[in-house]
């Protein structure tokens, strides 16, 4: 499940929550609380699997254009070969081979660049996105952590107010 969903869910059980009467504090369902935070730490592998696939795929492209270069090298080569038995051409030949391969390196140069920058963008994205997710959940339990400690601080005033009644 998507982090920003639940996370989304988070909300509105935090909206469907009653408030407790002259405090800032609310009353939830501790089972789907409890609930959603489980699923929260089963989705954030989840985006972690998300990264690790982007950079498979850029490690699939970068080999495509490493196959390619490889083919296009190859290709010259028969090429550049194949002038050469011509000797009237030979300096052409060697030339015109010196440029394709040039070209070959340079495409996958620009290739694996490209690669490498969408690999980078997109992992940057990605910690983003779980930078503001975590913050969001160590929000929420610092929320309920502050939540439970008021409520023992109340339960303890009222008890004392109680017996000087």
């Amino acid at each position: 499940m998507d982090i920003l969903h639940l996370v989304d869910r988070l909300e509105e059980l935090f909206n469907e929550s009653s408030s407790v009467p002259l405090t800032h504090k609310v009353m939830m369902d501790e089972g789907r609380l409890l609930d959603l935070i489980d699923q929260m730490r089963l989705a954030i592998p989840e985006e972690i699997k998300k990264s690790q696939q982007i950079i498979s795929q850029k490690e699939r492209i970068i080999a495509q254009a490493h196959e390619e270069a490889n083919r296009t090298i190859e290709l010259a080569k028969e090429q550049c070969q194949k002038l050469v038995e011509r000797d009237e051409i030979v300096q052409k030949a060697q030339v015109m081979a010196e440029d394709i391969i040039n070209k070959a390196r340079e495409e996958n140069n620009q290739i694996k660049q490209e690669a490498d920058f969408y690999a980078i963008d997109s992992l940057e994205h990605l910690e983003i996105e779980m930078t503001k997710i975590l913050a969001q959940v160590r929000n929420g339990i610092q929320t309920l952590k502050y939540d439970k400690t008021s409520e023992k601080t109340q339960s303890g005033g009222s008890r004392n107010g109680n017996q000087q009644n």
